[in-house]
């Protein structure tokens, strides 16, 4: 059922739309993973607007934000914190890393090694991080929102299974269109923009848009079609891994706050399908070497296979 659709959501995607050039569906779909509760994961060559993007999402979001950038030398503690001795007191104080804030960009995530980017792993699933032997919390709303570089360039490691599965979606933005491209050349730095922007929500506000993203309703033949789904990946000689029950319960999860950006208080299965590739893109894995686009195209294929209910 067509419902209206909230006026904070549709000035976010209005700003978004205007920092981002010609991008109007990776937009939605980053916004969509934040308000599905998830993390992004963005991957393309330099200089497309990753970062940016990043920016624009925690500007208009009103929520604070740190950027990491990750090279090969960064250690867990530079992300997470150290626990310092106080002279003082005599005992050890926590200071807390970038990592506590609500919405952490994880540039260029690739280019740390495999250590450190396991510190991210109890973040981004528990929303907590552990040392020694005392727990913190994160804050509410936490998004990481990680860029990442081709794996063949220069100085790039791959992600682990284990830290992939932990990205709700992953994404490109790719080059702009022509039209786009001029705009931007005319336009000057996004980052003056987004400086005279304000911001359309609160963290509260978030907080209640991610509950109602969840409230949306998901029909019993459109719970069974993502089953078969994400069955299907399971059943093909040439997957060598298919998608796990948390990837078919992410892909609700982002279906919901898809559905929501399009006005609708109920999941059809063209909300299913738009963001089935996002969500399973970088957790399928095939036999053999492809091009992202032959990857994609795989799996919007594979999802075509599948029946769609009535």
């Amino acid at each position: 059922m067509k419902t209206s659709l909230n006026p904070a959501l549709t000035a976010v995607l209005a700003a978004l739309d205007q920092v981002i050039l010609g991008k109007s569906e990776s937009v939605r779909l980053a916004l969509t993973c934040l308000l599905a509760r998830g993390h992004l994961l963005i991957e393309d060559v330099p200089g497309v607007g990753k970062t940016t993007l990043a920016h624009a999402l925690a500007q208009m979001l009103g929520l604070a934000w740190q950027r990491v950038q990750f090279t090969s030398d960064l250690l867990p503690a530079d992300i997470i914190g150290v626990s310092v001795f106080d002279a003082g007191s005599g005992n050890f104080t926590f200071r807390k890393g970038p990592i506590f804030t609500q919405l952490l960009l994880a540039d260029e995530v690739n280019r740390a090694s495999p250590k450190t980017q396991s510190a991210l792993l109890e973040a981004m699933e528990e929303r907590q991080v552990s040392v020694d032997v005392t727990t913190y919390r994160l804050p509410d709303p936490f998004f990481v929102v990680a860029t990442q570089n081709p794996f063949e360039q220069l100085g790039t490691f791959r992600l682990p299974e284990s830290q992939l599965d932990r990205f709700l979606m992953r994404i490109s933005l790719g080059y702009p269109d022509a039209a786009s491209e001029r705009a931007l050349l005319g336009q000057g730095d996004r980052r003056d923009l987004l400086a005279g922007m304000q911001p359309a929500l609160s963290p509260e506000g978030v907080r209640e848009l991610q509950a109602a993203a969840q409230a949306v309703h998901v029909a019993p033949a459109l719970l069974a079609y993502v089953q078969t789904l994400v069955a299907s990946t399971r059943q093909r000689t040439d997957v060598l891994l298919g998608l796990s029950p948390r990837a078919g319960q992410g892909l609700v999860r982002a279906a919901r706050a898809w559905a929501m950006l399009a006005g609708r208080d109920m999941v059809i299965p063209e909300d299913v399908q738009a963001v089935f590739v996002p969500v399973a893109g970088h957790r399928l894995e095939r036999a053999g070497v492809a091009t992202a686009a032959d990857h994609a195209a795989f799996i919007a294929e594979l999802s075509r296979g599948v029946p769609v209910p009535v």
